[in-house]
C-alpha cells in the first residue's frame, strides 16, 4: 500500500516516459529500425517531444476511471496498434497510414490479399485475437484506484491539459518546429512523427478561405481571363485520357540495368508527338488523385494533407469537371476502368463529376484475362475504348483508367521467362520486383501501341493524352532518379488528325485545359483559367481562391447557385439481356441462359437466389443441376467484384415458361397468365442491392 500510494502521487511522471517509450517504440516500428528512432529522437528532440506529450494527453483519460491500469494499457495498445498497421503498410508502399485510410478501410481489406499471404493475413487475425482476450483478462483481473474520483477537479485538470496542448501545437506551427503543409506526404512523416502526421490528415481536411476572399476578389479574377478566344465553331474531335497504373520510364533510374527497353512504343510517341514530364500530386500512391487533378483542372496542394477528395468533398456535392464543361458541347463522357466499379469508391463518385457512362470491370467480357498478381490486363481496354467512341454518334470524351501496373510487386522471381531482364539493384529481392515490374510495363506499352494502331484509322478526329499516375512503389529516392524529381511521370498527347507537337512539362490539373486548349475549347471557370492565367503572376494564389469558391465558398463563380447536377450515371454502355433459355440436358438440368452483354460477373438469380453460373461468352451462360418450373423466374446480374459480391445491375425478371425458346423443351402446355411481366430496371433496383462499399487503392 505504500509503494501504492507513492506510485499514485507520482503516477503523471510514469505515465510521462511511458508515453515517451511508448512513443519511441512507435517510431522504431514505423521507420523499421530502432537506430533510426533512435537518430529520430535526438535530432529533432522538440518534434519527439510533442508526439510523447500528444500521447500523453491522450492518456489522461486515464484519471476519469478507478481501472486505470486497464486504460492505460488500452490507450497505449491502441496507439501501438497504429503503429504496427503503419509499420506494415510501409513494408508494400511508400505512403504512411493516413486519415483517408481510415475512411477507405473497407477497401484496403478487400485488396489486403494482394499484399499479404494467406498465412500472414490468419496470423494478424489470430494475434489480433489474442490481444483482445488479453485485455479482456486485464479488464477483469487488473486493481481498482481506491482513492476518491474527484470528478469536479479531474475533468477540469484533464480540459486544461488539452487546451494546453493545442496552444503548444499553435506555438510549435508558429515557430516552424511543425508544419501543416506536407509536400511528400512520407517524408512529413518521418520529419515531424507518426501521431502528429495521422491527426493532420485525420482533422485537416478541405481547402481553407483566403484571407482575401470575396466576391470582387473572384471577379477580379475572372476579369483577368478576357484574353481567351471565343470556342471554336463546328465539330470538335474525341478527347481521350488514358492513365496508366504506375507506369514511368525505368531507364530514369540510375542503378538499373535493362536486358532491352522496356517502353519503345512510348519513347517513340513521345519524339513523334506533344510531351514531356506530368507533374503529379503523389508517389507510389494516390491513383485517385491524378485522376481528380486530370478530371477537374484543380490542385491537390490546396487539399489537406493526405487528403482524397473522393473520400471527402465528392461525396457531399458536384464538382465542375471536364464532362459537365464538355456536355455544353455536345460531348458524352465515359469512364473505364479495368478494376472493380467501387474502387476508391468511383461508381458513387463519378456521378458528381458528370460521367454519363461506367465500364468496369464487371462489364467487360474479357475481365478474366489477368497477369500474375491477379489485375485486369490493360490490353483488354482498346475493345472498351473502341466501344464507347461507337456508342454515340457524337463526340466523347473518355476517361480510362488502367490496373495493369499495379503492386506490390513480388520480391521472389515469378515470371518464368520474362521478356526483359533486370540487374543493378541493391538487394535480389528489389531487382525481381523491378523485373516483374519492368515487364509489366512493357506489355502496357504493347496496349499502347494497339490502342494507336487502332485509334490512327478511326473515322473520327481524336487526341489522345497518355501519362502514368504516379512512380511505382519501389522507395525511390531523388538521388535514384536521373530527373531529380519524384512527383513526375510523362506523358504524350497523341492524335489523328495532326496537331502541331510541343514540347512542355505539365501539371495533371493543367492537362484537360492544355488540351482543350489545342482543339479550339475555352469553356469552364477552372479550363478558362489555367488557359488564360498559366504560368502568370499569382497564379497559384488565384487558383486556390478560385478552387475555395467553387467547392467550400459562396460560389460567386456561379452567381451563388451551383449549376452542376448529378448525373443518372449508366454502368456499362449496353445494358445486359435476357432472352431466352435452352434445356440442354434434362439428366442433370442443364440450361444455357442466352442474352446479350454478359460478362464473367454475370451471375443468374433464380426467384430471387443467387445461382452458381458459368460464363461461356457475352451472348451465353450454363447453369446445371436446378430443375425448373414454368413459374420460376430468372434474371442476371452484374454482381460487384469487391468484397460485398452485392448486385449492381440487372436484365428483367422473366418467366422460365416465357424463356424457353423451343417448345418441345416446355414444361407445361399452357402459358401461365401475366408470367413475363417486367419486373425491373436497368439498374439495381428493388430486389438487387445497390454496392456503396468504397475503395482505396494503396497503389
Amino acid at each position: 500500500m505504500k509503494w501504492c500510494n507513492f506510485f499514485n502521487k507520482i503516477s503523471l511522471i510514469l505515465q510521462a516516459l511511458g508515453c515517451a517509450v511508448l512513443y519511441f517504440v512507435i517510431e522504431a516500428i514505423c521507420r523499421h529500425s530502432f537506430t533510426e528512432a533512435w537518430t529520430y529522437m535526438t535530432t529533432k528532440p522538440l518534434v519527439f517531444a510533442y508526439n510523447a506529450a500528444f500521447i500523453f494527453t491522450t492518456m489522461l483519460l486515464v484519471y476519469l476511471f478507478r481501472k486505470r491500469i486497464f486504460w492505460r494499457i488500452f490507450i497505449g495498445g491502441f496507439w501501438l496498434f497504429l503503429g504496427i498497421v503503419n509499420g506494415v503498410l510501409l513494408l508494400n508502399r511508400v505512403t504512411p497510414f493516413t486519415g483517408p485510410d481510415v475512411k477507405n478501410l473497407t477497401d484496403g481489406l478487400s485488396i489486403a490479399k494482394k499484399y499479404l499471404s494467406q498465412t500472414e493475413m490468419t496470423i494478424g487475425g489470430i494475434l489480433l485475437g489474442v490481444a483482445v482476450l488479453i485485455l479482456l483478462i486485464i479488464l477483469i483481473k487488473s486493481p481498482k484506484y481506491r482513492g476518491k474520483l474527484k470528478y469536479k477537479v479531474n475533468i477540469p485538470l484533464i480540459l486544461v491539459g488539452v487546451l494546453a496542448f493545442g496552444g503548444i501545437t499553435q506555438l510549435a506551427l508558429e515557430k516552424r518546429v511543425l508544419s501543416n503543409y506536407f509536400g511528400n506526404i512520407a517524408i512529413a512523416y518521418e520529419d515531424y512523427g507518426y501521431p502528429y502526421c495521422l491527426a493532420t490528415t485525420i482533422f485537416n481536411t478541405g481547402i481553407s478561405a483566403p484571407r482575401d476572399y470575396s466576391e470582387s476578389e473572384i471577379k477580379k479574377i475572372e476579369n483577368s481571363e478576357e484574353n481567351l478566344p471565343e470556342t471554336k465553331s463546328g465539330t470538335h474531335p474525341n478527347i481521350l485520357f488514358l492513365q496508366l497504373e504506375s507506369f514511368f520510364d525505368p531507364t530514369l533510374v540510375n542503378y538499373l540495368n535493362l536486358s532491352e527497353d522496356p517502353i519503345p512504343t512510348f519513347r517513340k510517341l513521345m519524339k513523334e508527338y506533344s510531351s514531356g514530364y506530368y507533374k503529379v500530386p503523389s508517389v507510389g500512391a494516390g491513383t485517385a488523385n491524378t485522376e481528380f487533378e486530370s478530371i477537374t483542372g484543380m490542385s491537390l496542394h490546396y487539399f489537406g494533407p493526405g487528403e482524397y477528395p473522393y473520400k471527402s468533398i465528392l461525396k457531399e456535392t458536384t464538382c465542375e469537371s471536364a464532362p459537365y464543361v464538355l456536355d455544353n458541347l455536345g460531348y458524352t463522357s465515359h469512364a473505364l476502368h479495368n478494376n472493380e466499379a467501387n474502387f476508391y469508391g468511383r461508381r458513387s463518385i463519378f456521378p458528381n463529376l458528370g460521367f454519363d457512362t461506367f465500364t468496369s470491370a464487371e462489364y467487360m467480357k474479357d475481365e478474366n484475362q489477368k497477369n500474375p498478381l491477379g489485375w485486369t490486363k490493360d490490353s483488354v481496354l482498346t475493345d472498351e475504348i473502341i466501344k464507347c467512341l461507337d456508342s454515340t454518334e457524337g463526340p466523347d470524351y473518355v476517361y480510362t483508367i488502367s490496373v495493369q501496373g499495379h503492386g506490390d510487386y513480388p520480391s521472389e522471381p515469378i515470371l518464368e521467362n520474362p521478356d526483359i531482364t533486370v540487374s543493378g539493384a541493391p538487394t535480389d529481392e528489389l531487382n525481381n520486383k523491378w523485373e516483374y515490374y519492368v515487364n509489366q510495363i512493357h506489355e502496357m506499352d504493347e496496349f499502347v501501341k494497339e490502342l494507336t494502331d487502332a485509334l490512327a484509322d478511326y473515322p473520327e478526329d481524336v487526341v489522345l493524352v497518355m501519362y502514368g499516375d504516379h512512380l511505382p512503389t519501389m522507395g525511390l529516392t531523388v538521388e535514384d532518379v536521373k530527373n531529380k524529381y519524384l512527383f513526375q511521370t510523362e506523358y504524350v498527347m497523341w492524335d489523328n488528325f495532326g496537331l502541331k507537337k510541343k514540347k512542355e512539362n505539365l501539371a495533371a490539373y493543367q492537362m484537360a485545359a492544355e488540351v482543350m486548349d489545342r482543339v479550339g475549347i475555352h469553356e469552364g471557370t477552372i479550363f478558362k483559367y489555367h488557359q488564360a492565367r498559366k504560368n502568370t503572376k499569382n497564379y497559384q494564389v488565384d487558383l486556390e481562391t478560385l478552387q475555395y469558391d467553387l467547392l467550400y465558398g459562396k460560389q460567386y463563380s456561379y452567381d451563388g447557385v451551383n449549376p452542376f447536377e448529378r448525373t443518372k450515371m449508366r454502368m456499362g454502355i449496353y445494358d445486359a439481356t435476357l432472352d431466352s433459355l435452352e434445356l440442354v440436358s434434362e439428366q442433370d438440368h442443364t440450361y444455357y441462359v442466352l442474352g446479350t452483354n454478359f460478362t464473367p460477373s454475370s451471375q443468374v438469380k433464380i426467384n430471387g437466389d443467387w445461382y452458381d453460373t458459368v460464363y461461356v461468352n457475352p451472348t451465353k451462360l450454363i447453369i446445371t443441376g436446378k430443375e425448373l418450373g414454368d413459374f420460376d423466374r430468372i434474371s442476371v446480374v452484374q454482381r460487384s467484384n469487391s468484397s460485398t459480391r452485392k448486385a449492381m445491375t440487372k436484365t428483367h425478371d422473366r418467366s422460365v415458361y416465357a424463356l424457353l425458346a423451343d417448345s418441345k423443351w416446355k414444361l407445361s402446355s399452357e402459358k401461365p397468365s401475366a408470367l413475363d411481366t417486367d419486373l425491373s430496371s436497368e439498374t439495381a433496383g428493388s430486389d438487387a442491392e445497390t454496392d456503396t462499399e468504397s475503395s482505396t487503392d494503396g497503389q
